[in-house]
């Protein structure tokens, strides 16, 4: 049986990096990544979702939408919740052949 790494899985499934079809792909995990982290900190602090978005002044659907990655959402809205959660931010930016990558 041949094996295959990641990479080469979601070569074939998803599309080759640098494909309009992986570079959503990338930035959905990432989405995903920061909702799961959102949700974390908020249980470490002991917070519902309806007293984390009373803290930013959003509904609690906001906060679970954000959490989920069901919504739309901006850089200012998830720096509001990390500051409630007192939690330390940090967005790299590279450039990559003229893109440029969110890490």
């Amino acid at each position: 049986m041949k094996r295959y790494t990641l990479e080469q899985t979601k070569d074939d499934l998803i599309g080759k990096v640098g494909t309009p079809e992986r570079d959503q792909y990338e930035v959905e995990l990432k989405l995903e990544l920061i909702g799961d982290m959102i949700q974390q900190a908020r249980k470490q602090r002991n917070l519902t979702q309806q007293q984390l978005g009373e803290l930013i002044g959003v509904k609690k659907a906001q906060i679970s939408r954000l959490e989920n990655n069901t919504g739309n959402v901006t850089i200012e809205t998830i720096l509001k919740v990390f500051n409630a959660l007192e939690a330390k931010v940090n967005f790299n930016v590279k450039m990559l052949n003229n893109r440029i990558n969110v890490a």
